[in-house]
This record gives C-alpha cells, sequence and structure tokens, in this order.
C-alpha cells in the first residue's frame, strides 16, 4: 500500500490509524464515485426510464471490461469486517440506496415489481455475470444475455405471475429472438 501510494508510512498512518479507518475511507470514495458512474450511465442511456435501465448494461461492461473484475469492493470489505463496524455501516447504507434508487427507476419504467427488479440489477453490480452468459468482452450478444432475463417475455408461469418482468416492447421482442437466435447456435455452456 505504501509502494503503491507513493507516501511515507508515517504520513499515512497519520491520515488512517487503522485500516479499518482506511478501508472505510475508501468505500466511502467508492460508494460516491460508483453510484455517480452509474447515475450518470442511465442518464446518458436516454429520457426513458426504461433505457434508463438499459444503460445500466451498458456501464457495467464498460466499466468491468475497463478494470477488470475483482470482485466487488463493498462486500468483500463486509465480509471481512467486524459486525459493527464502519465499513458494514457503510456497505449497508451504499446497498440501501443504491436498491432505492433501482426501485424508482424500475417504478416508472413499469415492472410489475419494482422492488424485485431492483434486487435482480442490484446483484449484477456486485457479482460477476454467470460463465454461460459470456465473458465481458465477448461479442456484445453474449453480454446483452443477462439484460434479457429483465426484458424478454418470461416462460409462462402456471400461476400467471411474472412478477419481476417489465412488458416488453416490440423492439424488446425481437432482441430477445436475436438472443434466442444466438443461444440455440452457441457452443457456449448452458
Amino acid at each position: 500500500m505504501i509502494a503503491a501510494s507513493g507516501v511515507a508510512k508515517s504520513t499515512l498512518s497519520v491520515h488512517f490509524r487503522t485500516k479499518e479507518e482506511l478501508v472505510a475511507a475508501y468505500l466511502r470514495r467508492t460508494d460516491d464515485s460508483w453510484t455517480a458512474q452509474l447515475q450518470d450511465a442511465a442518464t446518458r442511456a436516454g429520457d426513458g426510464p426504461r433505457e434508463q435501465l438499459d444503460g445500466l448494461f451498458d456501464a457495467l461492461t464498460e466499466a468491468f471490461d475497463r478494470h477488470g473484475f475483482f470482485g466487488c469492493p463493498f462486500v468483500s470489505a463486509a465480509v471481512e469486517a467486524d459486525l459493527d463496524s464502519e465499513a458494514r455501516t457503510i456497505t449497508v447504507r451504499h446497498t440501501q440506496r443504491r436498491h432505492s434508487w433501482l426501485t424508482r427507476l424500475s417504478e416508472r419504467a413499469g415492472a410489475g415489481a419494482p422492488d424485485t427488479l431492483a434486487r435482480h440489477i442490484g446483484l449484477l453490480t456486485t457479482e460477476p455475470w454467470p460463465p454461460d452468459a459470456g465473458s465481458w468482452t465477448a461479442p456484445s450478444s453474449r453480454r446483452r444475455r443477462p439484460r434479457h432475463a429483465c426484458w424478454s417475455p418470461p416462460t409462462p408461469d402456471p400461476s400467471g405471475a411474472t412478477p419481476h418482468r417489465i412488458p416488453p416492447t416490440q423492439h424488446d421482442r425481437k432482441e430477445a429472438q436475436s438472443c434466442a437466435q444466438w443461444s440455440s447456435t452457441s457452443s457456449a455452456p448452458r
């Protein structure tokens, strides 16, 4: 840490007396930065809430392709921290803030169960996508597969419930068909 920062050990310890203080400062800064990046990506994607939700997938792809993905720093810190630590408090606040914003955006997009959709999208910001979804550097049709979990017409449920789905538009149906065609011709594991 000292070598990477380029400061003397004594300087670092003046600003951060403990490892916990350093981790908390990092998480606070990451919370502000990551939240701003996601909100900016949503705004750049368009005026409509569906466009904004869709833009989040592009932002995740860009961020993870650019930096690689080594796991969510909030999850990593929370797992290692004491139950009453500041790192856990910051992680909980970050998660609640993100979830609240995604829920509001999902409501505006017309999701039947905005809370559930927000949780699902939130998981994509903290967990790597499964291997069968393609790598971050794969062609865009592979990267878009997780997005179809939100937009594509669901498999009929015997109860008729499709709570987290947003009703697909004609464009979404065409994208889902394209995704299905790719899936049927792909050698990727399922």
